[in-house]
């Protein structure tokens, strides 16, 4: 009784069916080794009776609002239940977009500017010509992100004016808070993190046009390399900017960070992943095996670094 361990998986976000899987993953891991572990759905479980029924560790696998953004860490530090990943503070602010790029920028980190945060209700009271501006402010092509959701949910990119107000009506349908910034050319690059040290980076090739949810979770024409392909100079340029762009969100033991090399051969943030996928298909879990991690031994470590 006294390792029994919960993975929380599921939950009522848009994310669910890949928190699922993710979840599934973990939880079949950790029964074949014999330890004490029982998988929670917050769906049908009331979380604040984890302590009741004896639970000592509690493994995060819930994707998105509701799993990244403080709540349940909230629940489990008033439980005093030690669980996976980032603080309540770090979860809150990574899982916003806007405040995640303006932290960035405020410590000199490479990200993707010009950009503005567009509100449900601007977009209501019909405050076209001022929208139109700020983005004609950017110039086209412009990507629109719902701030607040992972997995590339509601992600459009905006090629002409014509289409704008229907892409946006599109993308509120995901968030109250849309993300508006200039698109940019280039590779995208994802890196994890174990324990404030850097797992071999991801090269992402991809057919559509930028890497969408059908990308990461349908496609049999995405590609994967890693190694990436950079040269040590640049992955050791990528390691100190994953690096510092970790620490200063104050995160802690496992995530991802997102990043695009420009067409100028810069790297550029684009996002921050606090509770990565673990499905089959997921980055972290391939990164974490070129670095000499097997599955098992990932989600050992992981779970040992519980706070």
């Amino acid at each position: 009784m006294s390792n029994k361990i919960v993975v929380l998986f599921g939950g009522s976000s848009l994310e669910r069916e890949i928190s699922l899987k993710s979840g599934k993953s973990i939880l079949n891991t950790l029964k074949k080794s014999g330890i004490n572990v029982i998988g929670i759905d917050p769906i049908t479980f009331p979380l604040l009776y984890l302590k009741k029924y004896g639970f000592k560790k509690a493994f995060i696998a819930l994707h998105g609002k509701g799993g990244e953004d403080g709540t349940v860490q909230g629940i489990l530090e008033y439980l005093n239940i030690p669980y996976t990943g980032s603080g309540i503070l770090s979860s809150a602010i990574t899982i916003n977009k806007f405040l995640t790029k303006i932290i960035w920028k405020e410590h000199g980190l490479p990200i993707i500017y010009p950009y503005f945060l567009l509100n449900k209700k601007d977009f209501i009271k019909k405050n076209y010509l001022t929208i139109e501006k700020k983005i004609l402010q950017i110039t086209l092509p412009v990507i629109i992100k719902p701030n607040c959701n992972g997995s590339s949910l509601g992600i459009f990119k905006v090629n002409h004016m014509d289409n704008l107000f229907n892409i946006l009506e599109k993308s509120f349908v995901y968030d109250n808070n849309l993300l508006i910034e200039k698109y940019v050319k280039g590779t995208e690059y994802t890196v994890g993190i174990l324990n404030n040290k850097i797992l071999p980076p991801i090269k992402i090739g991809y057919s559509n046009i930028f890497y969408d949810y059908q990308s990461k979770y349908y496609l049999n024409t995405t590609k994967y390399f890693c190694p990436s392909g950079l040269n040590k100079n640049k992955e050791k340029e990528l390691e100190d900017i994953i690096l510092k762009a970790w620490k200063v969100l104050n995160c802690r033991a496992w995530g991802r960070i997102d990043v695009i090399l420009d067409e100028k051969k810069n790297f550029r943030l684009l996002e921050i992943n606090s509770i990565p996928g673990m499905t089959p298909k997921s980055l972290y879990p391939i990164a974490a095996q070129k670095a000499g991690l097997s599955f098992y031994n990932l989600i050992i470590k992981i779970l040992s670094l519980t706070k």
